[in-house]
């Protein structure tokens, strides 16, 4: 065996079979924009000899690019954030379906979706964070958000966040649209102020005393704990979290994850970078680099991660949930959540 094929062996790990040294190219559209990544392209060169050609933007731009470019895209894969995202780019018809034993064995089933479109490598729990001083009686599930009492401390992010309409959509498929929707304008009327801002200012507007709550994704929390996050690291200790639902169906849970484009030139080269971001080392990239829950079980968490503590998580299927990502817009635009 090639020398370099041994060293992509070892790299993935007994669990996924690889071939013969791979060579040539692969052209990534990432809207994953994490400086921790480069070691994932930068060892998988190494090991295999492939270039990585890299296209960044935001992910529903690279989706529309790629379908404006159609069949002459040079687009090998694309890496994207939250499962809303991922089923978007599967309905617009830029991904297409793949066979490999390696991710049906290594990422769990609810990671997947239906036709092996995309897959997830990472995840982030949405939880609830707030005030331990101002707050004595925390809502600890995602109904307690909705609770008249809570009105007027809740920061959260805009309607047009894909991680909202993921957990939206995930409130639609464990309940219903009605129950959904009672469940967003009682949020709306709980809000501190207009959505503004991404996770991290809904953490500061806890700290600025803006609001008392706030939901948000774990990883924007625990890396305030393993580097300097201006206006949260400083007063980090005021912020207490709830992980919810955990006498339920438990935390909500969203994707960063990836599929082969439809018209792949170097399609081998994309299905090898997929089975690799599966791969124990990759995994634990996602965590010590970005703070982020490994897909694979039993990958070891960074300690910023794991000083969070253990929790449930919602294993609904995730591609069950992208579907009804379209109802939740359409709720959050009747509700006037802006």
């Amino acid at each position: 065996m090639h020398k370099t094929a041994t060293c992509l062996a070892a790299l993935l790990g007994s669990a996924i079979a690889t071939s013969a040294f791979a060579e040539g190219e692969l052209n990534l559209y990432s809207s994953r924009h994490y400086d921790t990544d480069e070691r994932l392209y930068t060892d998988f060169e190494d090991a295999t000899g492939i270039t990585i050609n890299r296209i960044e933007g935001k992910g529903d731009e690279l989706i529309a690019r790629m379908q404006a470019e159609g069949r002459n895209s040079p687009a090998d894969l694309l890496l994207t954030v939250d499962t809303s995202r991922l089923e978007r780019a599967k309905n617009a018809g830029v991904l297409q379906s793949i066979d490999s034993d390696a991710l049906e064995t290594r990422i769990p089933a609810n990671m997947q979706d239906g036709d092996n479109q995309w897959f997830g490598f990472s995840q982030r729990a949405r939880i609830i964070f707030y005030d331990k001083q101002e707050v004595t009686n925390p809502p600890v599930t995602y109904a307690d958000l909705a609770d008249p009492k809570y009105k007027g401390l809740i920061c959260i992010r805009s309607s047009t966040n894909a991680y909202n309409q993921t957990l939206l959509a995930s409130i639609i498929t464990h309940t219903d649209e009605e129950t959904a929707r009672n469940w967003a304008q009682g949020v709306v009327d709980n809000m501190a102020r207009p959505p503004q801002g991404g996770d991290t200012d809904q953490l500061r507007g806890i700290i600025s005393g803006e609001c008392e709550i706030s939901v948000a994704n774990t990883y924007y929390f625990a890396r305030s704990i393993r580097k300097n996050v201006k206006g949260l690291t400083a007063e980090r200790d005021m912020i207490g979290w709830a992980f919810p639902d955990q006498d339920g169906a438990g935390a909500h849970m969203n994707l960063s994850g990836g599929g082969v484009a439809a018209h792949a030139p170097n399609r081998d080269n994309a299905i090898l970078f997929l089975e690799y971001l599966a791969s124990d080392q990759a995994q634990l990239y996602f965590s010590a680099g970005n703070d982020e829950f490994p897909a694979v079980q039993g990958v070891a968490l960074a300690d910023s991660v794991a000083s969070l503590g253990p929790f449930k998580a919602d294993g609904v299927d995730l591609s069950a949930v992208a579907k009804n990502v379209p109802a939740a817009l359409k709720i959050f635009n009747e509700v006037g959540w802006k």
